[in-house]
């Protein structure tokens, strides 16, 4: 009997369409033998749907056509070991089941997907799931916890200052005055809890941080400001694991068109499905691999990348921004991204581990994980009331 994966994808979140490609992607690539994968999308509006025209991405043009034609759904939990998708709502007359779930595979990036929230809710269904457990996945989404985080462990990071958009209102001469202090200029201004560069920008002087403050505090509550290494290479290495093993893959050199690699750079490969554009997601990224930085510098990122994962806490697989100053050689750690876009598959392959092979190490370290915890005891058999007179 194969093993039934539901992949959830979609979501609630500036990078829904990201998340589309991420999915379909890694749905392509996933041994049919093996695993029998049932489609989970969530709409923007936070609605669940299922249906096989949901593994079409050229479906997703007329998207009102796509969701006609696809079920509402919602996860129901059946008994400690029984979770089953069901019609929403359930109908009056025949059946609501629609299939059980041995195993889920979230592949959403940003709020609402990758920041514990969803991991939340499959672990109060008792369900399995792919990828970091509720506090790492929340710990590597908040920039200022995760930076936190890194510095009390030792490992680099960049200098940087963090506050409530509500404090940068009433105390902005304060804040401006601690940023040139700290920091100086050139700086960039992020929210702490996005990715794929949304909301991100740089700033020069005090009029351009004032607009990108304005510009973060559109998707964020808290934000970030960075010293910004003027003079750097950018690279990124995924690691696969969990807490007791990990593995490092290649480095990549990341080629924008500007300082801060944009959103567009990252996702608008333009073209259709067939002839490999956008559907490419990360994939179509304008990158050098293996990044040529030579043997004892790639060891190093490589080296930290896994220090980066384990110190969270994480599993599955995660891709680890770095920034090299290129001025003093020194490499800082940028972020964490618990679900990387492609699930970061292109880093893999050159390691002689397909991305078929990838998503089935994935699904079996989710197994693993749910194996290791029916072991635990998280209740004990009293009754306290019992003894209340």
């Amino acid at each position: 009997m194969r093993t039934r994966v539901a992949v959830i994808y979609g979501g609630m979140s500036v990078e829904h369409e990201v998340s589309v490609i991420s999915a379909l992607q890694a749905v392509q690539n996933m041994d049919q033998d093996r695993y029998e994968i049932i489609p989970l999308y969530i709409s923007k509006e936070g609605t669940w749907y299922t249906g096989a025209d949901l593994l079409d991405i050229d479906q997703y043009k007329d998207l009102k056509a796509l969701l006609q034609k696809s079920m509402k759904v919602q996860l129901s939990r059946e008994s400690a070991n029984r979770v089953t998708v069901n019609k929403d709502p359930k109908p009056m007359f025949g059946k609501a089941y629609i299939n059980e779930i041995d195993v889920a595979f979230p592949i959403i990036h940003g709020t609402f997907g990758e920041d514990g929230v969803l991991q939340g809710y499959l672990e109060l269904l008792g369900l399995p799931y792919v990828g970091c457990d509720v506090l790492s996945s929340s710990t590597g989404m908040d920039k200022v916890i995760m930076k936190n985080v890194y510095r009390d462990s030792g490992l680099p990071i960049i200098d940087y200052v963090w506050f409530y958009s509500s404090r940068w209102n009433v105390n902005q001469d304060a804040l401006v005055e601690k940023i040139e202090q700290e920091l100086s200029y050139p700086v960039i201004v992020k929210p702490a809890n996005l990715g794929s560069s949304v909301g991100i920008s740089k700033a020069g002087d005090i009029e351009e941080l004032e607009e990108a403050v304005e510009l973060a505090s559109q998707f964020a509550n808290k934000i970030v400001v960075e010293k910004m290494v003027e003079n750097m290479t950018e690279i990124n290495c995924s690691v696969l694991g969990d807490y007791e093993a990990v593995e490092a893959s290649v480095c990549e050199e990341v080629l924008g068109s500007d300082e801060i690699l944009s959103y567009e750079d990252k996702y608008a490969g333009g073209g259709s499905s067939k002839d490999g554009g956008a559907s490419k997601g990360m994939e179509a990224t304008n990158r050098v691999i293996p990044a040529e930085i030579g043997e004892e510098k790639t060891k190093e990122v490589q080296e930290l990348a896994k220090a980066a994962f384990q110190t969270l806490g994480c599993s599955g697989v995660s891709r680890i921004d770095f920034m090299i100053d290129k001025d003093t050689d020194k490499v800082y750690i940028n972020e964490i991204n618990t679900i990387p876009g492609s699930l970061s598959f292109y880093l893999w392959e050159p390691t002689g581990k397909p991305y078929k092979q990838l998503t089935s190490d994935l699904i079996q370290l989710a197994l693993k994980r749910a194996r290791e915890r029916e072991k635990l005891m998280f209740s004990i058999d009293s009754n306290l009331f019992s003894l209340v007179s």
